[in-house]
C-alpha cells in the first residue's frame, strides 16, 4: 500500500470518528432540562441577596463607629485604659479629661475633643510615631503633629499644679515608717536626675553640649525630685546631657524650696552641702570611698540607711519612663526648641507625664 493511499484512509476514519462526536454533541444540546424553579423564584432570590448584602454593610459600618479608636466607648476595660493611657482605669480617665478640657473647643475639627486627648496620652505612652497614629485616627500626619502639640500645653497647664512642694506640717503626718525609722521625718525631698535620648544634634557645640559620658549617647537631664510618699514634687527643666548632677541640683531652683532643718537625700554625685547650708538645709549622701582602704561601720551603717530609702526616687524614675515611653526617646530636636514661652516641648512633656504618675497609685506603701 502505497503512502498515498495510508493518509487517505486515515483521513476516512477520522472523519468518521468527528462525525460520531458531532453526533454525540448536538444530541447533548438538544436535550431538555428539567426543573421546577422559575424566572419568578429567581427574581425573588436575587432580591433577597441583595437586600441581605445591604443590611450586613449598614451593620458593618454602625459597628466602625460605635468602636472607632479614642472614643469614650472604645476604652471599654480598664485594663485597656491602662495599656494606652498609663491611668489606672475608666473612671480616672474621664475625670482627667473633664478636669483640663478647655471649656471651648473648635466644632469644625476631624477628632472630638476626648479623641484628641486619647491620642496625646497614646503618644506618651506608647511612644507611637505620628504614622502610625496618622493610621490608628484617619487623620493626616501633619494633623497628628499639630494636635499633639496643642493639646500637651493643654495638658501642661491644667496638670502643673499636681507637681507642688509639700506643705511642712502634711509632710510630717504622712511621712511612712522606713523613713521615720531612719530619719525622724525631716526628710523634704529624694532627688536624683535621669536622662532621655535624643537625635544628634547637627550644630557641633549642641552636640557636644548634651553629650554625654554616662550613656555615650546625645541625650538631655532632667532632675527630679520626689517627697518620701513617693509622689513627684519637682522636676526641672532639660539641660544638656554633660551638664553634671551637682551644677544642675545648684541652678535649677530646687535648693530655693527649702525650709531650715530640711533634709535631702540623695547619691554622692549631689555634693551641694554648701549650697543647701545656704538654705538652712541639709543633703545626706553616702560616703565617699575615694582614699580609703574601706568604710568604718559608722559609714557602712549610714550608706544601708541611705541606700534603703533612697532607692525609691529610682523606683519612681522607672515608673515614670516606663509608663511614659516617649520619655525613652529618641527625642526629635524639634521638642527641644524655645518657640513661645521659656519651656521646650520636651519640658512640657515631662511635667505633663509626671503629672500623669501622680494621679496613679504610690509605689511607696505607707507602713
Amino acid at each position: 500500500m502505497g503512502r498515498y493511499e495510508r493518509q487517505v484512509k486515515r483521513q476516512r476514519v477520522d472523519g468518521g470518528i468527528e462525525s460520531k462526536t458531532e453526533k454525540e454533541c448536538g444530541e447533548l444540546n438538544n436535550a431538555i432540562v428539567q426543573t421546577d424553579t422559575t424566572m419568578k423564584d429567581i427574581d425573588e432570590m436575587r432580591k433577597k441577596i441583595e437586600q441581605f448584602n445591604a443590611s450586613g454593610i449598614t451593620n458593618l459600618c454602625s459597628g466602625h463607629c460605635l468602636i472607632k479608636v479614642g472614643t469614650p466607648e472604645w476604652f471599654n476595660s480598664d485594663a485597656k485604659v491602662s495599656f494606652y493611657t498609663g491611668l489606672p482605669g475608666i473612671d480616672i480617665l474621664h475625670a482627667t479629661f473633664t478636669h483640663v478640657v478647655p471649656v471651648t473647643m473648635s466644632k469644625k475639627a476631624a477628632l472630638t475633643p476626648f479623641q484628641e486627648f486619647s491620642l496625646t496620652l497614646m503618644r506618651l505612652r506608647l511612644n507611637l510615631t505620628l504614622k502610625d497614629l496618622q493610621y490608628r485616627f484617619a487623620i493626616s500626619s501633619s494633623t497628628v503633629s499639630a494636635l499633639f502639640l496643642k493639646w500637651i500645653d493643654i495638658l501642661f497647664i491644667r496638670l502643673k499644679p499636681l507637681i507642688r512642694w509639700p506643705e511642712r506640717q502634711m509632710l510630717w503626718e504622712t511621712t511612712p515608717v522606713c523613713f521615720r525609722h531612719h530619719f525622724s521625718t525631716k526628710v523634704a525631698v529624694i532627688i536624683d536626675c535621669f536622662e532621655v535620648f535624643i537625635n544628634k544634634p547637627v550644630n557641633l557645640q549642641a552636640r557636644a553640649a548634651t553629650w554625654s559620658n554616662y550613656k555615650h549617647h546625645n541625650t538631655i537631664k532632667f532632675l527630679i525630685g520626689i517627697a518620701p510618699q513617693g509622689v513627684i514634687s519637682f522636676i526641672s527643666q532639660a539641660w544638656g546631657g554633660r551638664a553634671t548632677d551637682k551644677y544642675i541640683t545648684e541652678n535649677c531652683g530646687i535648693l530655693s524650696k527649702l525650709q531650715p532643718g530640711d533634709i535631702i537625700l540623695a547619691d554622692r554625685g549631689f555634693d551641694v552641702n554648701e549650697s543647701a547650708a545656704l538654705f538652712c538645709g541639709e543633703v545626706k549622701i553616702p560616703p565617699f570611698t575615694r582614699g580609703k582602704k574601706q568604710l568604718s561601720m559608722i559609714e557602712v551603717e549610714t550608706t544601708r540607711k541611705i541606700a534603703s530609702v533612697r532607692v525609691h526616687v529610682e523606683r519612681v524614675i522607672g515608673n515614670l519612663k516606663n509608663k511614659y515611653t516617649f520619655l525613652q526617646g529618641p527625642l526629635p530636636l524639634d521638642y527641644l526648641i524655645v518657640k513661645d514661652s521659656d519651656q521646650t516641648t520636651i519640658d512640657k512633656v515631662a511635667v505633663v507625664a509626671s503629672a500623669l504618675t501622680n494621679i496613679c497609685n504610690s509605689i511607696i506603701p505607707f507602713e
